[in-house]
Order: structure tokens, then C-alpha cells, then sequence
């Protein structure tokens, strides 16, 4: 029986942080990876490639240009979405052998195969050769990381109706498509899909979207979609789908309502990997959604064996992920470390892009806060004029008594690195007025926090 400091479950964002934290500290650690390549969904099917493919159709198919009436992008109507699936491919090559040399550097052992426990301190692997092999540490982390809900009764084929995985290796290049779910997943495929030039219908069965997200914002995410070709159906529930005698998707509604499209994508949530892991061996259970229950330090109710990443639920993204599973490796060997925290930033991938961090509106009109809101659109910005970015918009909301800033969220042309700067004001309980004593370079969209932060404060009839 081999013997390890830490075993990982899973080498997406979250395993390969605890696995690397913990070398780093000298410790003997194994990363169990089920699939033969590293890098869990976020690399291979999730977050990377389809960050990848929206922004090569953002780049490539001249969206951007159509700020400029005057420009042709005739070279782009030979584009195909299989050349965008090929750049997709090279990303995903680079980055692999990125995180496997990471790995491999820190002497942390890679071991393919599918894990289960045998009791709390003892996984037993099952190889694709068949062979099983038995792995024994005083610490575990459950890392495993979450797939695409698939609904009952729906016909995948991963042709012409698909999952958020599959349809990132479909060879089908459709003219119409429908998205059942306007979540984050929902919203990014239609918006990116829509930008390359196929008719998208949206169904979402609220009736609204992204309702995390600050309305204003939404709403001019609903603009944008909108402009470029997006139906939406909200506030429907679909009754049924099926394959027509042509080979269409035909998606049915409970109001009685059809579509009928060349592909479908459902994208209705995802469910966490831990069906697999034998958790009644150790007195584990799980939610309906496959997730498990955690402390403040990641770990679960057997205080040796911790959990981070998708198999913990909200927020459920690679970049909280990252911090998760280094936590829990730091806690395991009595590493002084802050919990994770509380200001983090939400990126939203869709075109144009958004990104969140702090309060909203509807949260701080809830709680009874007075606050006031700053505004600086793109087009008011030099930068924004030399992108293209005509329709941008970075929000600002702060305290009206303190000026203590409360929220940063923005849509457009970088938005999710932009929102940094915010976050860091936020977390260190800064003012409004930071912005406004200071000096950004010129021309760049940072500006639009100074021109935002003066908006906000003569709307009090201050200077």
C-alpha cells in the first residue's frame, strides 16, 4: 500500500492547488485524476474552452467592428465554427502542458485512475487496464470537480442536442440553435453563438436572468443579445423535446408554444462528480446536486477528508476554486491562513462581457441602505472610442453618507479585468473619492472610474 502526506481527488482548479500547496511544504502527495489528461472540466471542457472560443469569435469574426459602419470584414464570412474549435484546441495543448509540468516540478504524483474510499484514510484506484492500486494519507481532499446536468427525457446525441461539453467538440455547424437555461453557461453560448452569426433562441424558465447580477447591468446584456439575434422565451418551461424527420430539434413549451432549430445546447446547471467515490464508506452524504457540506476551513463532517471547488456549490468557479483547495491544505498541516474572501469578483463571459464584485442596487435597496450610483459610459472614453466599445458601461455604487464604495460592476470591453481595481478599494473599505484623487493612465478604460466617481458624487451636489 502506497503511503502519502495528501491525497487529491481530482486535478482541476481546485486539486491542483491543494496538491501544490501541500509540495510546497515538503509533504508526499498524489493527485488521482480519472480522465488521462489533467486539468479537470475546467481546462478540457469547461471554463477554458469556451473562454477560448468566445473570444475568437469576439476577435476573429469582426464583432468589434461594427462600431465602424464604414469598415468591411468580408475577409471573415469564410470563418467556420470548426476553425474556432481548432484555436479552442491549441489553447487547451498550451495550458495542459503548463499544469502538468507545475505538477510534475513539485514532485507531485500523478496517478490515472478512478478513485473510491475504502474507509476514511484509504482510497482504493481503479486503473483503465484494470489493475487496482491501494493509496493510503493522514489527509484527503475531495476535488472532483462537477458535469453538465442532462434533464430526463431529453435525447442527447451530442450532435444536434448537446451539453456544455459536448458541444464544444461538435462538428455541426448550425444556422438556428435553441439554449434551454439563461443561467451564467446559458447566457455565455447564446451571446457567443449569436455574435457568430446563428439565429439563438433562449429559454429560460424565470423571468429573468442572471438574477445575481445588478439589473441594470442585466438589462443591457438583454440589449445586446437582443441586437445581435437573440429570441428569449422567458418565464417558460420546456415540456418536451424531440428529433424531427429532417434531423431538427423540435423543443417544446408548456404554454403550448415550439421551436424548432438545427441543434439544441441544455445548459439547466451542473451536478458535482462524488457518485462515484463511495462515500458511505466513510459516513459522507451529499445534497440532490451531488454536493457536499463544508466548514469555514473545507472541511467536511470527517474532519481529515476536505472538499473544494464544484463539489461544494456557489460559487463554483476556478478562480474561488484555486483559493478553496489551497485553504484546505494549508488548514490540514497547521498553516496560519485567512479564510477565503468575502470581496471576490464574479466574471461573466458572455459578449459583451461582464464582471460584478461587491452590493447591487436591488441588495442595498433591500437592506434599507442610502447609496448613490456613478456612472461612465464607453463612449465617453477616449479608449472606448479606439476599441470600438461604444456601448460599454462601468457602474459605481457607494454609501451616500460615507462614501464608502459598496459595488463595482461593469459591461463591456474587458470588464472582467477591469473590475481588479474595484475589488481592491472594496476590500480595503476605501472611498469613492479615491477615484477621483487620483490619476489613471490616458487613454485607457480605467478612466471610466474617475469619470464614474465624479458622476456619483456632483448627482449629491458635491465637487
Amino acid at each position: 500500500m502506497a503511503q502519502y502526506d495528501l491525497l487529491v481527488i481530482g486535478s482541476g482548479p481546485a486539486g491542483q492547488k491543494a496538491a501544490i500547496q501541500a509540495a510546497k511544504l515538503r509533504k508526499r502527495v498524489a493527485v488521482i485524476e480519472k480522465e488521462p489528461v489533467v486539468g479537470g472540466s475546467s481546462l478540457n471542457t469547461g471554463t477554458l474552452p469556451s473562454k477560448t472560443l468566445k473570444d475568437a469569435i469576439y476577435h476573429l469574426h469582426g464583432f468589434k467592428l461594427r462600431a465602424f459602419t464604414s469598415m468591411s470584414y468580408s475577409l471573415k464570412k469564410s470563418l467556420t465554427l470548426r476553425d474556432l474549435m481548432t484555436r479552442k484546441e491549441q489553447v487547451i495543448k498550451n495550458e495542459l502542458a503548463i499544469i502538468t509540468n507545475q505538477l510534475e516540478r513539485n514532485d507531485v504524483e500523478i496517478v490515472h485512475g478512478t478513485a473510491s474510499f475504502v474507509d476514511s484514510h484509504t482510497l482504493q484506484v481503479l486503473k483503465r487496464n484494470g489493475q487496482v492500486d491501494t493509496l493510503e494519507a493522514p489527509f484527503i481532499v475531495i476535488a472532483t470537480g462537477s458535469r453538465p446536468r442532462r434533464g430526463e427525457g431529453i435525447p442527447f446525441n451530442n450532435l444536434a442536442i448537446c451539453d456544455s461539453d459536448s458541444i464544444l467538440s461538435t462538428e455541426n455547424i448550425p444556422k438556428t440553435m435553441t439554449v434551454v437555461g439563461g443561467g451564467v453557461i446559458g447566457c455565455e453560448y447564446a451571446s457567443m453563438f449569436a455574435a457568430f452569426g446563428i439565429k439563438v433562441t433562449l429559454i429560460e424558465r424565470r423571468a429573468e436572468l442572471l438574477r445575481f447580477v445588478d439589473q441594470e447591468i442585466v438589462q443591457a446584456l438583454i440589449y445586446h443579445m437582443r441586437t445581435n439575434g437573440v429570441m428569449m422565451r422567458l418565464g417558460e418551461e420546456i415540456s418536451g423535446v424531440a428529433l424531427d424527420a429532417r434531423g431538427r430539434v423540435v423543443t417544446s413549451m408548456q404554454s403550448g408554444k415550439s421551436v424548432v432549430t438545427d441543434m439544441l445546447l441544455y445548459a439547466m446547471g451542473r451536478i458535482a462528480n462524488t457518485d462515484e467515490l463511495n462515500l458511505g464508506a466513510v459516513g459522507l452524504t451529499t445534497d440532490k446536486q451531488g454536493q457536499l457540506k463544508v466548514n469555514e476551513y473545507y472541511q467536511t463532517d470527517v474532519p481529515h477528508i476536505y472538499a473544494a471547488g464544484d463539489v461544494i456549490g456557489f460559487p463554483a468557479l476556478a478562480s474561488t476554486s484555486m483559493e478553496q483547495g489551497r485553504l484546505a491544505s494549508c488548514h490540514a498541516f497547521k498553516v496560519q491562513q485567512s479564510t477565503l474572501p468575502k470581496v471576490m469578483p464574479y466574471g461573466i463571459y458572455t459578449i459583451p462581457e461582464i464582471s460584478t464584485v461587491g452590493r447591487n442596487e436591488e441588495e442595498l435597496t433591500k437592506e434599507g441602505i442610502p447609496y448613490e450610483v456613478g456612472r461612465a459610459f464607453y463612449k465617453e472614453i477616449a479608449r472606448g472610442q479606439i476599441f470600438g466599445d461604444l456601448e460599454g458601461l462601468l457602474k459605481l455604487i457607494f454609501h451616500r453618507d460615507t462614501l464608502e464604495l459598496l459595488g463595482v460592476h461593469i459591461i463591456g470591453e474587458g470588464a472582467t479585468e477591469l473590475v481588479h481595481i474595484g475589488q481592491a478599494v472594496l476590500t480595503y473599505g476605501g472611498k469613492v473619492d479615491f477615484f477621483v484623487h487620483n490619476v489613471f493612465n490616458y487613454p485607457t478604460l480605467a478612466e471610466c472610474y474617475r469619470t464614474a466617481a465624479l458622476d456619483g458624487i456632483n448627482r449629491m451636489g458635491r465637487t
